[in-house]
């Protein structure tokens, strides 16, 4: 789960998204929360990962699993 933080960057700059139109999307009011858990400064939650994958279409085991990419 080391990397989440990583993959989570990726997906976002993929879409061309920022991390306050993230935040947004995932129903945050407080985009600082995503950008501590991608400088991994936070460790998500439980509820975040499963936002996330839903957000892109991925499996909560892609981005938990450190040697599985996205």
């Amino acid at each position: 789960m080391r990397r989440f933080g990583e993959k989570l960057r990726t997906l976002r700059t993929a879409r061309g998204m920022t991390v306050r139109e993230l935040a947004h999307a995932l129903g945050y009011t407080s985009h600082s929360h995503i950008g501590d858990v991608e400088i991994g400064k936070r460790k998500p939650s439980l509820e975040l990962v499963m936002k996330v994958a839903q957000f892109f279409k991925v499996t909560m085991d892609q981005l938990t699993w450190d040697d599985l990419e996205v």
